[in-house]
This record gives C-alpha cells, structure tokens and sequence, in this order.
C-alpha cells in the first residue's frame, strides 16, 4: 500500500520511471469535432505549441479528408523536429498513399490505420466476416510499412470486440510489421477496472506482446476517459492518445494534460512518466481556446480558471497557513503564475485582511469588524469583489460610488489603416470637468490615452483581458486591466455593453485609486500633482495588451 506523504509534491520525480509516449490527437479526432475546426495558419500554431509542449507523437490529421488537410498534415509534417508526424488513415489503398504522400518531408513519420473489429462494426459498418477483417488490416498495415517509417494499427470499437478475435487482429496485424496496437475505447463505454483487465488480458496473450507498444484512445461519454487511460497505463499500455482540453467527438477524449499531471503528481503509485514539459500546459490550453474560440469550463482540471482559486473562508484559511491543504500541485507546475485567492461571499477575515494588506492597508481587530462586516453585505450583492471595492471599503466610502474621477462623456471612432480616436470628459469630486482626446492603435489604445492626458496619471499598462458576463448579442463584457505605476501593479475592471467603455471604466479606477491613496498618504499634496513625470503608457509596450478582445 502507498503511505501517505506530508508534502504532496514529495511523489513528483521519486522514482525510476517507464515512459509513456503521449500520442496527441488534437488536430486530427479533437478537430474535427464540431465548433473545433481550425484553418491551415491555425494548426500550423498549434502544432508548434505541441512539439515545444513535448508530445512524443502527433496525429496531424486525416490527408484523404480532403487537398486542405493533406496540406496542413504535409506542412506540418516538414516542420516537426522532435515530434513523430502522424497521418490517419483507413484500411484502404487511397487512404494509405495519401498518408505516405504527406508525410514525404517529415524527419520520422507514422501512419496511423485504423480498421473496425467488432461485431456490432462488422455487421453494419463493414458489412465483413471475421476473416476479411483480418486480411484486410494485413494488406494495409503492409502497404503502410512501405511509406513510413513506422506504422500503428487502431481496432476501432475494440473494447466491444470479442477478446479472442482482438487478439488474432492484434497478432495479424503485428506480424505484418505494426509496431503500435491501439486498443480504443471508442464510444466511451468501459470502466476502469475494466479497461485495466482487458490490457493485462491482450499484453500476456498476444504473440508479439513484449516486442510492441500497446496504446490506449479512450472517449469521454461516460466522463471516464482519463480515468480508463490512466487503468490501461497501469495495466501496461505504454501510450496513450488524448487531446488538449480533452476535445473530440461527442463528450471529448481523455485529456492530456490531466493524464500528465496525474502521473507527474502520483508518480510513486503509477511508475511511468513522460516527456511533457508541462509548465506549458496551459499556455498550449489557453492557445487552443483562441484559435478555435471555444473557451475551457471554469471548473476544469488543471487548466480551468478555478483550477488554482479559491473562495471559500475554510479552504483559504488553509491555503495562508500551508498551501498543500488544499493544493495537491503548484500552479507554477502547469504553466499558471499563481494561486488566486478569490473574494466572495464565501470569502473569511484572514483572506481579507491578506488582500487588504497587499493593498497598502492594515486595520487594527476594531477598524476589521467593521471592514469585514461593510465587505459581507457587498459580497451578497456581487458575485466577486475587486480591489477598488475593498479600497472603498478599507477608507470608508460607499463601494457604488467611487471616485474622484467619474466618467461623463466619451466618444470613438476607428480609421481606415487600423489607427484610432477617441475623446472623453471627465468629472472630479471637487467639482472640476476636463477633457481630452488623442490617437491609438485602436479604440481602447486611444481612450485609454485620452484618460491618461485627462487625469495626469501615467500607467504602464501590462495586461488588457475583455471577457462576456452575460450571454447574447447585448452581452456585457468585463474589462481587466492591470498597470504599472510607481512600485505597484495596479487592477482594475470596467463592465459595459461597449467594450471601449468597459476599458475607459478599468482605467478610470485604476487612476481613482492611485488618487485616493495619495490623498490619504499625502494630504498636504493636491491630488493633481499624483504621477506626473513619466512616460505616456503604450498598449503595444506588452504582448498581453496589443490584442483587443471582443466578447
């Protein structure tokens, strides 16, 4: 029995491990998914991403599809220099020489055939006996071995096909030169203890057993793809095929990166490991999501954006004494820079005072009560509370109605050549109205501009996110914006319909509460003095901020 560790990452790297070959099916099985599909430029992106992630194989598409993914497949073939280029293809001549064609260029290539086995397939599907199964994957696995450098043999549905005749196709097809026999799962039906038995069963009776790779493609329709991957890798498969944010047909196939963090994170119980750098994890996952516009559910493994959060007083209150109580990894493990520690209604005293002391404020046990109690009644009404909402707080002002700056006017325009304008006016508490206007990029460069010239602060601004609050065509979208000013980084949110509005909103209480907090440090100074003398900030100074987003 495995003994329980103090540290959680005491397991990560312990032991000797084999290795697993990740077999990455994202740009053939995920793409084709319907709201999946990605262009040629598309794929090419990605499939840099999953060379550099570390992949040992890649499934880069089906070249008989049509001319578009022979390209795609070809091209990207070219490229790979570590990974294995892989083309799909049915047990039939035109499918196989396709393949080969497309692979032409690459420096080590697979194709991947694929043959139905069971009787449910055999009948209805294929209309073959047993016999002609198994004539045919041998003809096509020959054929295969003449233009690749390797060829890997799928029973399709073989989780369905009687073990005996799986194991005389396996045999067959082994014999012909296959080297990889792929068991798949493939409309999701097994259990663990299952999948795990069948592996154990076809590793000690097929001939060729010990001399090849046996891989394991397991769907998700009964939301236990990872969880069969993981039982056939204990039973001694020794690849496995899934997808980054385990997308493919109907509910998706196993996902990669919770098949890698699970054997990275138990290494001990499971003795394998891969060749995945997975601190780029979720950079691969958030690529994915922008090239086909298909963003991952919050709660997802790993790569969610509540995979590294947390709310609840209880939890938090843990994760500042020691983060293992909560945290079996870091989030630095898959790519993500921190763990948040969200503020809500869920939310206790010690998460807040930790945020209000990164904020510049210490309250003593009495100004606390009063802040917590302020911060409860807010927190019913809000589904997440911001920074300028604890400031408020934190000097006793009304959350609603924030300032010194308001915002009264604004108006923008976009040129033809890409550049923009936009202008605004702008109120302050004491009474003073301003505007001003200037050019950017783009809409959001120029108003963000104009505030700046408008209020007399200056931001280097290191982050700008637009995400949708709300679905349908008026859907509100949240603008995130963070900035640099003095020695801090600075957060703020704006939420409109108008996504220029909801920037101008964002940058408008960053602006707020660098005033306010020079008020109060400094009272003697005029608020107009705060930050003047540097640069006018530039949305093209960082990566993150060139792009605007659009919910």
């Amino acid at each position: 029995m495995e003994t329980q560790q103090n540290d959680p990452q005491s397991e990560i790297g312990d032991v000797a491990a084999e290795h697993v070959r990740i077999f990455d099916t994202t740009l053939r099985d995920g793409e084709q998914t319907p709201g999946f599909s990605m262009d040629r430029r598309a794929k090419l992106r990605m499939a840099q991403m999953l060379e550099a992630l570390g992949v040992d194989v890649l499934e880069a598409g089906f070249p008989q599809a049509s001319p578009d993914d022979f390209a795609a497949v070809a091209q990207i073939a070219g490229m790979l220099t570590q990974t294995t280029a892989c083309a799909l293809a049915r047990c039939v001549p035109g499918d196989i020489d396709s393949a080969g064609r497309a692979l032409e260029s690459a420096r080590r290539s697979r194709i991947h055939v694929f043959l139905s086995t069971s009787p449910l397939h055999r009948e209805h599907k294929l209309n073959m006996s047993k016999q002609q199964v198994l004539d045919t994957a041998v003809t096509a696995v020959e054929r295969a071995m003449q233009l690749a450098h390797e060829v890997e043999f799928s029973a399709e549905d073989a989780m369905r096909t009687e073990p005996e005749f799986l194991v005389e196709v396996f045999d067959a097809a082994a014999a012909a030169g296959a080297t990889t026999l792929n068991a798949p799962d493939t409309v999701g039906y097994m259990t663990p203890t299952e999948i795990a038995e069948r592996f154990a069963w076809l590793i000690a009776n097929v001939k060729r057993g010990q001399h090849v790779v046996f891989s394991s493609h397991c769907h998700n329709d009964l939301g236990l793809g990872v969880a069969n991957s993981l039982a056939a890798v204990s039973a001694g498969a020794r690849q496995v095929e899934c997808t980054i944010n385990g997308i493919g047909e109907r509910a998706g196939n196993a996902a990669l990166e919770e098949i890698v963090m699970a054997m990275k994170v138990r290494g001990t119980w499971f003795g394998t490991d891969t060749r995945i750098d997975t601190r780029k994890l979720y950079p691969a996952s958030r690529l994915l999501s922008e090239l086909t516009g298909q963003n991952v559910q919050r709660n997802k493994a790993i790569v969610g954006a509540n995979a590294f959060a947390h709310e609840s007083g209880i939890h938090q209150h843990g994760m500042l004494k020691h983060r293992g109580t909560y945290e079996i990894m870091r989030p630095q493990d898959v790519g993500i820079a921190e763990t948040k520690l969200v503020l809500g209604k869920h939310s206790g005293r010690a998460a807040l005072r930790q945020r209000l002391q990164v904020l510049g404020h210490d309250p003593d046990e009495a100004a606390m009560d009063v802040i917590f109690a302020r911060f409860k009644t807010l927190a019913d009404k809000k589904r997440e509370i911001h920074d300028e909402d604890l400031e408020a707080i934190a000097l006793g002002q009304d959350p609603e109605a924030l300032g010194p700056w308001r915002l009264v006017q604004l108006s923008s325009n976009t040129h033809l050549g890409g550049s923009a304008s936009a202008s605004v006016k702008l109120r302050h508490d004491d009474g003073r109205e301003t505007g001003e206007a200037a050019i950017g990029d783009g809409p959001v460069d120029a108003v963000l501009r104009a505030i700046e010239r408008a209020t007399g602060n200056t931001l280097d601004v290191t982050e700008f996110q637009v995400r949708a609050v709300s679905a349908g065509g008026d859907a509100q979208g949240q603008a995130q914006l963070t900035a640099r000013h003095g020695e801090r980084d600075w957060r703020g949110h704006g939420v409109s319909t108008d996504i220029v509005e909801a920037a101008a909103q964002a940058a408008l209480a960053i602006v707020n509460r660098i005033e306010r907090q020079a008020a109060q440090s400094r009272p003697e100074e005029s608020i107009e003095e705060c930050g003047h003398g540097r640069p006018p900030f530039d949305l093209r100074a960082n990566g993150s901020a060139q792009k605007e987003n659009h919910p």
